[in-house]
Formats: C-alpha cells, structure tokens, sequence
C-alpha cells in the first residue's frame, strides 16, 4: 500500500467565513463548494485542506485542535511581509536553532497555521532570509 497525500478535514461552524480567510489572506483557490453539505475543498499548489460542518453526532463548541498544521514554503519572508500587520499573527518570523525559518498565524477558527523553510544553522539571520 502506498499513501499519496493528507488533505486536513477540519470542522467549522463558519464555512463562508472560512472560505474567504483562505481565498483572500492566502490566495487558496475554492475548488469545491457545496453550501448544502456545509463542505468546503481548497486547493494552493500542492496543498489541500477540507472544511466542514461538525458531525451533528459529535459535541461540538468551537474548532479545537491539539497540534498545528505546518505549510513549507518557498518564501516564507515574502509571505511574512504580506501578513505582517495583519491580526493574524500567533508568533512572529524568527530563525530556530532546528534549521527553520518560521513564523505562525491563527486562521478564522482559531486553528494555528505555521509558515517555514528549511535554513542553514549557523548562519547569521541576513544570511538566512536571502
């Protein structure tokens, strides 16, 4: 058996809301939309994530996640320039000892989005946002 791709299938209660976040703030494409089902399929270049309307079998308050969903990237500094001033922001673009480049942001729900591209440790930060 080999695997092909994860596409995340996260909740939302703000499915329209949700849609715009990803089309306008990270210029996702809407590649299926069904207003009926409460389901949502975005699509930027390798990247997929699906939103939908809780399970009406599970309890469900708000979009809690226990982890993080991680997006590797060309530029991370161009896209930090973008998001920057935004509200967005859960930490900001900083070099880590673990050989990224990276920063975080919080999604319309809530759920954390983190931004990064592999570094050379070592060197000084200049060097590392060439």
């Amino acid at each position: 058996m080999q695997l092909r791709e994860l596409t995340p299938m996260l909740w939302t209660n703000e499915l329209n809301a949700t849609m715009e976040f990803y089309t306008i703030v990270l210029g996702f494409t809407v590649s299926n939309f069904n207003e009926e089902w409460g389901w949502l399929h975005l699509q930027k270049d390798g990247v997929s994530i699906m939103f939908a309307f809780p399970n009406a079998h599970e309890p469900f308050d708000k979009p809690v996640c226990t982890g993080t969903f991680y997006f590797y990237a060309d530029d991370v500094d161009e896209l930090w320039e973008k998001l920057k001033d935004t509200p967005y922001i859960y930490y900001g673009i900083e070099n880590f000892e673990y050989g990224m480049r990276e920063f975080a942001i919080k999604d319309n729900n809530g759920y954390i989005l983190q931004f990064g591209r592999e570094i050379t440790v070592g060197l000084d930060a200049e060097a590392n946002n060439a």
